[in-house]
């Protein structure tokens, strides 16, 4: 693969800078550094002079790199400042200010997308299925509006990686809502989102680009052998416990038995959602297939897991693109994006 090398700063998180050497018998697939060490090895490998910055507190650290080596492009692989997620867009308007080209989603994309109470307004009017839902504030009497009914999920407003999301979340009465939110109040700090539960399978869909957007192949997480009587949902442990998957039979790939109409229906549904919220570069499109064949959109992830083998690459190598080639994609988006397309 051919590619003009370029000067690339990786944004990092100071607990997540790889080692500059990896000891013998190291487990780099569940190394907490994993992405940014297979992202900034694979950039190198391919030619790219990468500069690694760790980033914590301190927006002068960003100004001073960018002003004294020029880097043609920010690979961005922060998902927070000062350990306050919500803060992760303020990041990159400060590199919109500086004039700094970065890779993934622009600010206000960020913002819409955080926000699970907006983005679901937004997309409705758009007319994209999203599951009827409420957001019940701390501080704020706990009433289930009766447009709502069982079952529902409870989650967090603008927590990401399925945060503070169990079997618990699915509630059928309202005293186990009142104690699930209050759950989330307590232990999460933020406010509550509480939408019907869709049973069904859980399916992803990448989407790469700017104005002109490539869907990837649609992907679903499989539960081969959950207990009987626990629902199908992304927890947290679902997600990032090796032993609980291994436990379960869970794991992700191909969704399968979609016909061809079935997929193309997704991803263009996939494509409106990241367009109604206004984002940019990648992201990762979460839905729900129910038994009648309906899509609902749950909520879209821009920014998301680029590891290596990880759901977004390998949908990326099913159709033929390799690691290296999604990395460049992201990259060529970022020098190309203009804030003033989305002002």
């Amino acid at each position: 693969m051919t590619t003009t090398r370029l000067r690339v700063l990786a944004l990092v998180h100071r607990h997540l800078v790889p080692p500059a050497r990896i000891e013998e018998g190291t487990d780099i697939e569940s190394a907490p550094w994993r992405t940014e060490y297979d992202v900034i090895t694979t950039l190198t490998t391919m030619g790219h002079e990468v500069q690694i910055l760790a980033v914590h507190d301190d927006l002068g650290d960003i100004r001073r790199t960018a002003t004294e080596w020029k880097p043609h492009i920010a690979f961005n692989l922060l998902e927070g400042f000062d350990d306050i997620t919500i803060f992760d867009q303020n990041v990159i308007s400060y590199l919109e200010l500086l004039k700094q080209s970065y890779t993934g989603c622009n600010p206000r994309g960020l913002l819409l997308a955080r926000d699970k109470s907006l983005s679901k307004k937004l997309l409705a009017y758009h007319r994209i299925p999203v599951p009827e839902f409420e957001v019940f504030r701390i501080g704020r009497p706990i009433r289930r509006p009766k447009r709502l009914q069982f079952p529902l999920i409870v989650k967090s407003l603008t927590q990401e990686a399925s945060i503070g999301i169990s079997q618990a979340s699915v509630v059928d009465s309202d005293e186990k809502l009142k104690e699930r939110v209050t759950f989330i109040h307590e232990s999460i700090g933020t406010a509550a989102l509480v939408e019907r539960y869709i049973e069904g399978r859980e399916l992803y869909v990448g989407i790469l680009g700017n104005q002109v957007l490539q869907a990837l192949p649609v992907w679903e997480l499989f539960f081969t052998n959950m207990p009987e009587g626990a629902k199908r949902i992304a927890t947290d442990r679902v997600k990032w416990s090796v032993k609980y998957q291994k436990k379960y039979g869970i794991d992700s790939g191909p969704a399968r038995e979609l016909s061809e109409a079935a997929v193309n229906q997704i991803q263009h549904v996939c494509k409106r959602a990241f367009r109604a919220l206004e984002l940019s570069g990648y992201a990762r499109i979460d839905l729900r297939l129910d038994e009648a064949g309906n899509v609902w959109v749950l909520e879209a992830n821009p920014n998301p897991q680029i590891a290596r083998g990880e759901d977004f690459a390998a949908s990326a190598e099913k159709m033929g693109m390799s690691y290296e080639t999604v990395l460049q994609r992201i990259i060529n988006l970022g020098v190309r994006w203009q804030p003033e397309s989305v002002a």
